[in-house]
């Protein structure tokens, strides 16, 4: 009994720390941040609240179920606003997102103490919650019914993770769309970890229709130690533990707000020495043959998988695809193509807005276009096209019909 508490309060002091460090960190986007801790901590409550009913603490049970129930009925749209918004790139909610949140404050309006509602038997509450789980719950709590918790909660879980797992396949399928491979790499796993906990928890309904005997603590047990193996894993992908789920570094190295970067602002550029030295030719023991051959791979993968129109494509990504160090793709790009990474994947950028912009010139703006070739920042764009034509894009197409 005793290793059993000491479990559940290991999980629940992990999830409390981690949704407070995200709710008050700095780093990364606050919008999702703060989605994931309201994940996290209405995790917390389910796991804590088993502590209590399990300690027979009534009073303590009736105060912490009432003040954890509204987190229960957000974190299923907190889990679908943080994929999509993670997939969308948005720092905030949009106006009519702040409808999925109606049922949390119908599960405010259930918890408040209205003066002629009856009082819940918390004894009986905390037996049922000890026996059979939060979803088999048919003591009234509140202001609604029983069936608020045991039909309501489970119906809006399942159709939220359907919407989560919708959204991923749906931008799968326009991969100019899609993120850099380690944000592709999160954002599958946190769904994956996210499905799994909540068939873990809609487990008992199969058991149950099946007529299969089953202990319920038996499922806390497996729930907490699901959690912490799957910490464990993180702490051995570093661009998971510090990337999102503490958010102490930028994983992708992106500028902060304030350096200068010309995806925020439109500077003059300068042009570089961009030839390396011989001395660096020699240095990685590179022969022509060699340079040249992965020179070709680089540009039939780019070329072939349209890699350019991804606007979080990095070097570390085409290294990881061409199985090569990154330090080795970039010489190469410097010393066989005589380009940095961003000018020659900018150069292809441009080539297909080249293309595609006079084609579509009749229903989309150069803007909208410029975007849908790669570009992250009409700074970027304006810059890298002056650079490869001589000439801003209005000037360029005016040049262009003169002909």
């Amino acid at each position: 009994m005793q290793s059993l508490n000491l479990l559940i309060c290991t999980t629940c002091l992990l999830l409390l720390t981690f949704s407070i460090h995200l709710f008050f960190a700095k780093k990364g986007n606050r919008f999702l941040n703060l989605l994931l801790s309201l994940v996290f901590f209405a995790r917390f409550g389910q796991i804590f609240t088993s502590l209590l009913f399990k300690a027979g603490q009534p009073e303590a049970l009736a105060i912490f179920h009432q003040t954890f129930t509204p987190f229960y009925y957000a974190a299923p749209a907190c889990f679908y606003l943080y994929v999509t918004g993670f997939l969308q790139h948005r720092k905030r909610l949009q106006k009519i997102e702040w409808l999925h949140f109606i049922p949390a404050l119908l599960a405010v309006i259930h918890v408040i103490p209205w003066h002629l509602s009856v009082m819940p038997d918390w004894n009986l509450v905390g037996t049922q919650l000890a026996q059979k789980g939060y979803f088999f719950l048919n003591v009234k709590t509140g202001l609604f019914p029983p069936y608020f918790h045991y039909i309501f909660r489970p119906l809006m879980v399942i159709c939220y993770l359907c919407a989560s797992w919708i959204a991923v396949i749906r931008l799968k399928n326009k991969p100019q769309q899609f993120f850099d491979s380690e944000g592709r790499k999160w954002i599958i796993f946190f769904l994956r970890i996210g499905t799994f906990f909540q068939v873990f928890g809609l487990a008992p309904f199969m058991l149950k229709y099946l007529n299969i005997p089953y202990v319920n603590t038996y499922f806390i047990v497996l729930n907490c130690l699901a959690l912490l193996l799957i910490l464990w894993y993180t702490l051995h992908k570093p661009y998971i533990f510090y990337g999102y789920l503490l958010v102490a570094v930028n994983w992708t190295k992106k500028p902060e707000a304030g350096e200068n970067s010309t995806d925020d602002l439109i500077v003059p550029l300068k042009t570089e020495n961009l030839i390396p030295s011989p001395s660096k030719a020699k240095k990685f023991n590179l022969l022509d043959e060699q340079l040249a051959d992965y020179a070709l791979a680089m540009k039939e993968i780019m070329e072939r998988e349209q890699l350019y129109l991804l606007h979080d494509f990095q070097i570390m990504d085409l290294a990881a695809k061409l199985n090569l160090p990154i330090h080795h793709c970039s010489f190469v790009i410097n010393k066989h193509i005589g380009k940095n990474f961003r000018d020659w994947i900018n150069g292809y950028r441009i080539d297909h807005f080249l293309k595609q912009y006079p084609l579509k010139s009749d229903k989309i703006t150069i803007e909208a276009m410029a975007s849908e070739a790669g570009f992250k920042s009409h700074a970027t764009f304006y810059n890298a096209f002056k650079k490869e034509t001589g000439l801003m894009p209005t000037a360029y197409f005016a040049q262009e019909m003169s002909y």
